[in-house]
């Protein structure tokens, strides 16, 4: 394991940390599902409540969507932050802190049942933009990097 850790930049701790961070963000979003489906009556198997059987079905449907959304992201993100990170470890920590912070604001604004307000995250998305320059450049070292003797 000692090898491995060798071959990363040590500011690569920060993107693992990052990326920690986005895990308890899900659990916190899943946790606030599981409540919104207490709340508005909600059972499982069921992913969307229907507004013709369920009069808070916008409210509980926004709670579920803006947590889904960041689901639906998540395997972009992670990939960008892991292999962006690799040759700008403290660039992809800086944006995926800021995705981050993005998801949350994001979320908490498409809970309101106002999905207008899901637009409070948007600066997020700058994050990952950042992310995938990282990553783009990242890729362009490798194919560009000298053949080794």
């Amino acid at each position: 394991m000692s090898g491995i850790v060798e071959l990363l930049p040590k500011e690569y701790g920060f993107v693992v940390i990052v990326l920690v961070l986005y895990c308890f963000l899900n659990f916190y979003m899943a946790a606030l599902v599981g409540k919104a489906r207490k709340r508005y009556n909600v059972r499982y198997p069921t992913l969307y409540a229907s507004e013709s059987e369920n009069k808070d079905a916008k409210l509980f449907n926004c709670v579920q969507r803006g947590h889904q959304n960041s689901l639906e992201m998540m395997p972009m993100f992670f990939m960008f932050m892991i292999l962006g990170g690799l040759k700008h470890p403290s660039i992809s920590a800086a944006c995926g802190g800021l995705y981050t912070v993005g998801r949350y604001l994001y979320f908490t604004g498409y809970s309101t049942g106002d999905p207008k307000n899901r637009l409070n995250g948007k600066y997020g998305m700058l994050g990952l933009l950042g992310l995938m320059i990282c990553t783009i450049s990242f890729g362009f070292s490798l194919v560009l990097k000298p053949a080794s003797a």
